[in-house]
């Protein structure tokens, strides 16, 4: 059987706008979910199905003026049952295809209102306490039986003018903001989020600002008293605030009113469908008419929040701000080649993963130099340059089967320690399109002039940009060298999952004391940073003074 849904009951208001459309066609849907939503200047409405079933049509669009009585979908039903309710439960007589009549629906909400006028302007009010105080109460809510505090918005000794807000409630359909009224300051909030409240229950007591008088009882208007789609109840001034009346309850409405100042405007589905996401809907972007939060906005703000590029999402650490520099001065915008991007994604991460530690040393090398240089001659006829990096390396391969710790990687559960028994070395080296980190696969099986050979050729095919994948993975130890270039010391980044790197920088001549003079010898330093969580400091300490032991007498090399 298929259903007209219809426009209900929209009071005095000649045409209203359609802003959202909740479903599409095809949608399976229940007897309370939401299928359009209707506004007029001030208020805004969600119209329910008022029968489970199919939705077999769509008759609105976005930006469609309805009035009472319009058709906006056709639903088939999912039983023989009609979607009319019992004549107690008017909810469903408003928007079901069985309640053709608009005026039977018109003169229930009315009499619905009628039959308490004095109630509701009783419960609107606030009553001034004595010191020039006064009580703010939840106004009328109409037939709503549970009612949540879902905000609370000020703070006792907060400052607050008329409009601004100091609590939201919510039923299951509608949510309410409750806004000041007075000038003045808070001087106690009674609720916090979560607390269930009713009618006239206590919110937030308020002292008048100096000359401001305590408010006379509220009275509602002619518009209100006819209206079934704005009912506002009155706050400590009378000023409208927005509320679920008897007539918009009956049909399922959402009473919200348009915050022309920044606040979050959006109906109970939508702040239902924030709080199950996770989502602070302040920093949604609504593309609702007047500035009003749909469901689609949400979801769009999820998948941004979610297809950022992982360079980018700082895991609660504050972002860098973007700054327009061209406003200070020429500027010219170099993008960063593949090897630099993917090196300090890489880097980036290592050091927010890794608890980085740099231990320091120096190594006195130099018998090592002098044995190197005599080695020049014979360089010379193999073609092969001999630098300190090849009995780094090799010093490297030994300490590392001492401390098996520093050539291993951690389990992602950081609960185990794969040991490795291979010694792959990476060393980084330093191209035009940025550093790269070829590896020696089994250095320890080879001598310093193997080494030396494959240092040359794998720095070559790092200059030329040939180094093919099987070059630059498996490391299982890393070495990064300033060579000649400078510096004291520094702090090199793991390359993870390894967990440890040895940093060389450049060599120097030192007056040394050797007992009884200062001679000049030829000082390395070494810095070595690891992982905290595998390595410990006196580990660390004692890896470093072995190969300085190694660097100082090349000779153990062979023991």
């Amino acid at each position: 059987m298929t259903q007209e849904i219809r426009v209900p009951d929209i009071g005095d208001f000649d045409a209203v706008e359609v802003i959202e459309i909740c479903v599409v066609e095809g949608d399976t849907v229940g007897v309370d979910d939401a299928l359009v939503v209707i506004e007029s200047d001030k208020a805004s409405m969600e119209i329910p199905a008022g029968a489970a079933g199919t939705v077999n049509a769509i008759r609105v669009s976005v930006g469609d003026q309805v009035k009472e009585g319009d058709v906006i979908a056709l639903i088939s039903a999912a039983t023989a049952e009609t979607a009319a309710e019992s004549p107690d439960e008017p909810a469903a007589d408003g928007v079901a295809a069985g309640s053709n009549d608009a005026d039977e629906v018109a003169t229930a909400a009315v009499a619905a209102k009628d039959d308490q006028p004095t109630q509701r302007s009783e419960a609107n009010s606030s009553t001034p306490a004595s010191g020039g105080e006064v009580e703010i109460r939840v106004p009328d809510i109409g037939d709503a039986a549970d009612v949540e505090v879902i905000e609370v918005a000020v703070a006792a000794g907060d400052e607050v003018g008329a409009s601004d807000l100091l609590v939201v409630v919510e039923s299951d359909k509608a949510s309410m903001e409750i806004p000041a009224g007075q000038a003045g300051t808070v001087s106690a909030v009674h609720v916090t989020v979560g607390d269930p409240v009713a009618e006239d229950s206590l919110l937030v007591t308020l002292k008048l600002a100096a000359g401001a008088a305590a408010p006379p009882p509220a009275a509602v208007d002619d518009m209100d008293e006819s209206s079934g789609i704005e009912e506002s109840a009155q706050s400590v001034t009378g000023e409208a605030a927005p509320v679920r009346g008897p007539g918009a309850a009956s049909t399922g409405s959402v009473q919200m009113e348009y915050q022309p100042d920044g606040k979050v405007y959006a109906g109970p589905a939508v702040r239902r469908l924030a709080r199950e996401l996770g989502v602070d809907l302040t920093g949604v972007i609504a593309s609702g008419s007047r500035g009003r939060i749909v469901k689609d906005d949400v979801k769009s703000f999820v998948k941004s929040a979610m297809t950022q590029p992982a360079q980018t999402v700082t895991g609660g650490i504050p972002a860098i701000p973007e700054i327009d520099h061209a406003k200070f001065g020429p500027v010219e915008v170099a993008p960063l080649s593949r090897i630099r991007a993917a090196g300090a994604a890489n880097l980036h991460r290592s050091w927010l993963n890794v608890p980085h530690v740099t231990q320091l040393e120096e190594a006195d090398v130099t018998e090592l130099e002098e044995f190197r240089r005599s080695l020049k001659a014979e360089a010379v006829r193999r073609e092969v340059k001999v630098t300190p990096l090849s009995f780094i390396v090799k010093a490297c391969c030994h300490a590392l089967k001492a401390f098996p710790s520093f050539n291993a990687s951690l389990d992602t559960t950081v609960k185990s320690l794969t040991l490795k028994h291979y010694y792959h070395i990476g060393f980084a080296v330093d191209t035009d399109e940025g550093l790269v980190v070829p590896v020696i696969r089994d250095a320890d099986q080879l001598g310093i002039w193997e080494l030396s050979q494959a240092i040359t050729e794998l720095a070559e095919k790092a200059r030329t940009q040939s180094l093919d994948m099987n070059d630059m993975r498996g490391g299982s130890f890393s070495i990064s060298s300033l060579g000649g270039i400078g510096g004291t010391g520094f702090t090199p980044i793991i390359n993870a999952p390894e967990v440890a790197i040895l940093g060389v920088s450049r060599l120097a001549t030192k007056p040394i004391w050797d007992g009884s003079a200062f001679v000049p010898r030829q000082i390395l330093p070494l810095s070595l940073s690891y992982d905290h969580r595998a390595i410990n400091g006196a580990e660390a300490g004692r890896f470093l003074a072995a190969l300085r032991e190694l660097l100082a007498d090349i000779r153990r090399l062979a023991l």
